[in-house]
């Protein structure tokens, strides 16, 4: 399920009924676990977020972290343990065995086969279909994925252990895992466990490995391998060179079958062979650093500087990857086209980016003589990547993604003890509903509700001072609810987060400023459109420009913005606010709330 990246819809600290309420369904779903278990898993003081999000499928997905690792998981009402939390209490549900190689194709987004379960001489523990189950690998009990069991344990000895076992939703190495703090699976041996899996191994070998090489052929063929230095077999010590031989194995039959096709095409095949058995990371580097060099020396041109790094991925980049292949710059090691562009200044020396607007950077200098770019030799499949032309004409773009804007509200120093339990100081910025739970939980923690009627709060020191003005001091005693909040947040200074694809959040101070659309006049009789703080939503004017020149045949031209030395203004000839709304409405796909001057397009049968 979270084999690809998910999109984090909110994060909020839990309240204190829902605590309550988690720990109690925690222990109904999971009666193994000892009241001091739960106690660790959700304690009363420690910080536990709840994090929604949207899986790649749009399954709505909740998580609950504590100390910044996903512990549980829910879906469709159902809760399911992460590996962290399986980690700390291996026996809190029962587990499948398998072999270690198997776990390269449990990442890529495959189910457990029965085929592939290595059944221990005691049997197979007690499960019913539906059951939530752990699956673990031979050598070490600490389990590496998650899922519901397909059948009872039964009917998996009954069906002679063949077709589906379990469905996995979660393992080691995947999207939720790389939500926490990434650490590796420890080792948990159990004994004669070494032994067991050996003997089983010399009786059922050869079945298993039918199964592997069937549920090969269902799929891609390519395992996906782990993360360099992480490995369960690094950390086994009774049973160290399993994957070593399943995969030895594997490549020397793959090797004699080939001998014994003799196709002829051997080079081919070698060169193949070893594209193949480079990790898809390692790939994914070579292929952005491909379309990296392409875009600089075929591309880009002096004039265009600065030039917005998104703008550069979008409109350059994207258009020199070649065909049958797709740019996705997460699977590469760097994550962040930021980072990647940061090597390229600081180890390569091959450009150099600023950041003109807060949180906003552009390459503003690229050193066109570099020995790198200029012994680049573009190959014959470079930019002919399938995509559809654009309004701007310039080359092929991926669609665009407008930010997701949060409003939020930051501690100001008159409110920072009113904060103080909570650890969050003078600047730190908050979403409405984390200072309505900080201020809830000051509020019980000091016992200010009012014993007799509870939907008012009593004024205690700390309050009077951060919240009434000097001449309520003797008046207010008491404070309804709402009006608590209101006045926290009537004193805390607005700001807004602008969370841009693939790139880290910026919060910046005051409401996010609207895109400006006004009609000015120039000379006798003449109209003109002007577009502002284009920038602000991460939207390169020379492209809206380009794009709006394109679609309503009239000359556009970019200005510097007045009193702004990073801003451009775009100016296009006659009233044509009816099409720069319908491009950012419909194309760009802007919130209509932050577009502003929509009401100034001609009427209706009126002349421009």
């Amino acid at each position: 399920m979270f084999e690809k990246a998910f999109r984090v819809k909110s994060n909020t600290v839990i309240k204190g009924s829902d605590r309550r309420k988690l720990r109690a369904d925690i222990s109904t779903a999971f009666p193994s676990l000892s009241p001091d278990e739960l106690s660790e898993l959700v304690p009363n003081k420690d910080e536990l977020n709840v994090v929604k999000v949207y899986a790649h499928k749009g399954d709505a997905v909740t998580f609950y972290v504590l100390h910044k690792n996903p512990i549980f998981f829910q879906l469709e009402k159902q809760l399911y343990p992460t590996v962290y939390t399986l980690w700390r209490y291996p026996e809190m549900l029962p587990a499948l065995k398998t072999w270690p190689a198997v776990l390269q194709k449990l990442v890529g987004g495959a189910d457990l086969m029965l085929p592939g379960v290595v059944v221990p001489s005691c049997g197979l523990p007690k499960v019913a279909c539906g059951d939530c189950c752990a699956i673990t690998v031979v050598g070490n009990r600490a389990p590496v994925a998650v899922g519901t069991v397909t059948m009872s344990s039964l009917e998996m000895m009954n069906s002679g252990m063949k077709g589906k076992g379990l469905n996995v939703l979660h393992t080691y190495m995947d999207q939720l895992w790389a939500f926490g703090d990434r650490s590796v699976p420890p080792t948990i041996a159990t004994p004669h466990e070494a032994q067991e899996a050996l003997a089983g191994g010399d009786e059922s070998g050869e079945e298993e490995g039918t199964g592997e090489e069937g549920e090969q052929e269902k799929g891609d063929g390519i395992p996906l391998p782990a993360p360099e230095g992480i490995g369960l077999t690094d950390t086994n010590s009774t049973c160290p060179n399993i994957q070593e031989l399943s995969l030895a194995e594997g490549e020397e039959e793959q090797g004699d079958e080939d001998k014994r096709q003799g196709n002829g095409d051997g080079d081919g095949e070698e060169e193949e062979e070893e594209h193949n058995s480079r990790s898809p990371q390692e790939q994914m580097d070579e292929l952005l650093l491909q379309c990296f060099f392409h875009a600089l020396k075929m591309k880009v041109k002096k004039s265009d500087l600065p030039l917005l790094t998104s703008t550069f991925l979008r409109n350059h980049m994207v258009s020199c990857c070649p065909s049958g292949k797709q740019l996705d710059i997460k699977k590469s090691s760097y994550k962040k086209l930021s980072k990647f562009l940061q090597c390229m200044q600081k180890e390569h020396h091959l450009l150099q980016v600023k950041e003109l607007s807060k949180g906003v950077e552009s390459i503003v200098e690229v050193d066109w003589k570099h020995p790198e770019l200029r012994s680049f030799i573009t190959t014959e499949d470079c930019g002919t990547a399938d995509c559809g032309p654009n309004e701007g004409g310039g080359g092929c773009e991926v669609p665009y993604h407008p930010p997701e804007i949060t409003t939020m509200y930051s501690v100001t120093a008159r409110l920072e003890p009113l904060f103080q339990d909570a650890q969050k100081r003078k600047g730190a910025a908050l979403q409405p509903a984390e200072v309505r739970a900080i201020i809830t939980d000051y509020v019980k923690k000091n016992e200010l509700v009012d014993e007799n009627n509870k939907n008012f709060v009593s004024i205690n020191p700390t309050l009077c001072d951060c919240l009434l003005e000097k001449s309520e001091y003797q008046e207010i005693e008491k404070l309804k609810w709402d009006d608590l909040f209101t006045r926290t947040l009537g004193k805390m200074q607005q700001c807004h987060q602008l969370q841009f694809p693939g790139q880290p959040a910026v919060v910046r101070k005051g409401p996010v400023e609207p895109i400006d659309i006004s009609v000015a006049s120039r000379g006798s009789n003449k109209k003109v459109t002007v577009i502002k703080n284009l920038e602000v939503f991460g939207l390169d004017p020379s492209s809206v420009s380009a794009a709006l020149q394109h679609r309503v045949q009239a000359s556009a031209v970019l200005h510097a913005a007045p009193g702004s030395k990073d801003r451009v203004l775009v100016q296009i000839q006659g009233n044509q606010v009816q099409h720069v709304g319908k491009l950012l409405l419909d194309e760009y796909h802007i919130p209509r709330k932050y577009i502003q001057g929509l009401d100034k397009a001609p009427k209706p049968g009126k002349k421009k």
